[in-house]
């Protein structure tokens, strides 16, 4: 199967036959390289029950929630059915070519993602430990949700909903409306005042932190809870556990499917969702959404993949699961799409309302407007716990998944030392669980929520797109195609066509690096709803997490560099193919535009500064001027 122009296929081609016959002729092979780690890790680890359980716990953590409330209104605002280009683009030409790449290190390496990386490619070890950072990040906060859902979930089963009506001590006198409010901005609904006003306390800010949420400390507790015991025998556990949360979404999707299409206005919101509007694939940040839905759903870069791929069999079919997890992935997301919409269609239809003044991004779509539906649909006390219980089964199935990254690494970096203090991998689990926990108790706080939106805003694409960029760059181009070939056959007993070939050597790391200099040029300052700009220090704080994964990939190539005493080119286990003589330059490049970016920031910050001093200089001058008129 090709991809891309003649001219491009044949360019790799000539690329590919280059590198394999100067590969051949080095001494360094494949089996010798990994020969020394990869045999300790295959004598002791644990593997899967069954092939099934790897594929549902796959797709498990790769259907999440931002399948429910980030693709289906980035679908909308992104141009509609003409969204869906670009997605299935970078899904064609990154997704599955790259998270047939991590699926494949994993289950050769048998190694979790840092010494896989390390094992294959020593110079970019720090890629491997800055993948295990963003997760560990990512399931720090990614837990306050499942308490959200949990905390909706208990308070679904009253006769009366508490987010129904604006009679209680928490609703605002005179600016809560039963219904959604449309243009009146004085007006907010009862489901956006019990979100805000109940269940978070919201401050005005995140300058103001306030207290603890206790109820919602309490069920963060619970949470951790279900999670350890859900994966605290490793994969044995977790594999017996996907049978259930990683298919019971999927009835439950459907069930409400049914349901809402019979309803008034869902035909209007469903053709909403995939109106096509063609000028919006003119705008880069359409592509740049759609390269970010991407990774971000099915998990590249995570290092989750790699890190579930290392407990299969040796020659498990990872392509024909690598197409199934993908492509469940994308119908999974269309699917929650027509779900939403339906809804949102008929709750236009009840308030005489369009849909523009009912569609909203991020939490608020399912803690604000589908609270807001059950009130009016038939059988609220039935659809309501249904659906909570299935936003649970979804963040516990990618919950699953960060932590065991977490586990993994500690496992094959530090497992006898580690076991001789703790006795016991359970024990070890428990200390990460516990780690996240205490990670996490800030976005429970009442100022919490802008903690929360700020480590989302500053994860979701730029340290993202730099972790996937060395990754495939370390893996395609300095292990090299040859090996990767190499690797692959021995496993599958066939090597991967020109498709998979052109991807990793050419498109996936062009797009990749395209969409990260966009990104990066196109930056937006993180907001909450539509007036709350964060403070200058919050900025800082955001910049600071995101590099707080992205410094790991110096500062690993340094130690490699000053531990051995041969060459950059040894550093990088490769011998004269062509990769070595651009490694270098492509290095310093990209931390030089790195490095520049943040200049950038800076400077805007700076610019804000001066704004702010300059506001204080014009307001000590009225003063002064005001007392001189006085005397």
């Amino acid at each position: 199967m090709g991809v891309g122009s003649e001219k491009t296929s044949s360019t790799t081609k000539g690329v590919y036959k280059e590198e394999t016959d100067i590969a051949s002729k080095a001494p360094l092979n494949v089996n010798a390289m990994l020969s020394k780690k990869v045999g300790h890790a295959t004598a002791e680890r644990a593997t899967w029950g069954r092939r099934l359980e790897f594929v549902l716990a796959s797709v498990g953590y790769a259907v999440g929630l931002g399948n429910v409330w980030r693709f289906p209104y980035l679908c909308y605002r992104s141009g509609g059915g003409a969204f869906l280009i670009p997605y299935f683009l970078m899904l064609f030409l990154c997704g599955i070519p790259l998270l047939f790449m991590e699926f494949a290190i994993g289950q050769y390496t048998r190694l979790g993602p840092v010494h896989a990386l390390a094992t294959i490619c020593p110079l970019f070890k720090g890629v491997g430990i800055a993948t295990v950072v963003i997760s560990f990040v990512l399931c720090t906060y990614y837990n306050v949700l499942m308490s959200w859902a949990l905390y909706y979930f208990f308070n679904s089963f009253r006769a009366i909903f508490p987010w129904q009506s604006c009679n209680n001590t928490w609703n605002a006198v005179g600016n809560c409306s039963s219904g959604f409010p449309g243009n009146a901005t004085h007006l907010q609904s009862a489901s956006q005042q019990y979100f805000d006003h109940r269940v978070l306390e919201i401050t005005n800010g995140i300058e103001d932190a306030g207290g603890l949420r206790w109820e919602l400390f309490g069920i963060l507790i619970l949470a951790w809870v279900i999670v350890y015991l859900c994966i605290f025998k490793g994969v044995k556990s977790t594999g017996k556990v996907v049978y259930f949360t990683a298919t019971f979404p999927y009835f439950i999707l459907f069930a409400l499917l049914i349901n809402n299409v019979q309803l008034p206005g869902a035909k209007d919101g469903m053709l909403y969702f995939l109106k096509p509007k063609w000028s919006k694939l003119l705008e880069v940040q359409v592509w740049v959404n759609a390269a970010a839905q991407v990774f971000n759903s099915i998990g590249i870069g995570f290092g989750s993949m790699i890190s579930m791929a290392s407990y299969n069999k040796f020659n498990n079919n990872i392509l024909r699961d690598t197409l199934i997890v993908s492509l469940a992935n994308s119908a999974t997301s269309i699917l929650a799409g027509f779900v939403i919409f339906s809804a949102i269609g008929y709750m236009a239809h009840v308030h005489n309302l369009p849909v523009d003044n009912i569609a909203t991004d991020g939490p608020g779509l399912v803690f604000v407007v589908y609270p807001e539906v059950f009130s009016t649909m038939p059988l609220p006390q039935l659809w309501a716990p249904l659906f909570f219980f299935m936003l649970l089964c979804l963040g516990l199935d990618s919950q699953f998944a960060m932590v065991e990254v977490a586990v993994t690494s500690i496992i094959d970096g530090f497992g006898p030392k580690v076991l001789r203090v703790l006795k016991r991998q359970e024990v070890i689990v428990l200390a990460v669980c516990v780690m996240g926990f205490l990670l996490g108790i800030p976005h429970i706080t009442k100022g919490g929520m802008y903690v929360f939106q700020l480590m989302d805003h500053y994860t979701a694409v730029v340290s993202l797109m730099f972790l996937s960029f060395f990754e495939v760059i370390a893996v395609c181009w300095v292990f090299g195609l040859r090996r990767m070939t190499i690797m692959i056959k021995r496993m599958l007993g066939k090597a991967p066509n020109i498709y998979f070939r052109s991807c990793w050597m050419v498109f996936s790391p062009v797009l990749v690096l395209c969409i990260l200099i966009s990104s990066i040029i196109q930056y937006t300052p993180a907001r909450y709803g539509k007036s709350y700009t964060y403070p200058v220090w919050a900025e800082v704080v955001g910049w600071g997490i995101s590099l707080v994964s992205i410094v790991w990939i110096p500062l690993g190539a340094l130690q490699e560099i000053c531990r051995n005493k041969g060459s950059l080119l040894y550093c990088c286990s490769i011998m004269h193919t062509y990769s070595a003589y651009i490694l270098v330059c492509m290095y310093v490049s990209m931390y030089v535009c790195m490095y520049v970016c943040m200049y950038v920031c800076i400077i805007r910050i700076v610019f804000v500064l001066e704004l702010y001093l300059y506001y204080i200089y014009m307001h000590c001058i009225r003063i002064i001027h005001t007392c001189i008129v006085f005397v």
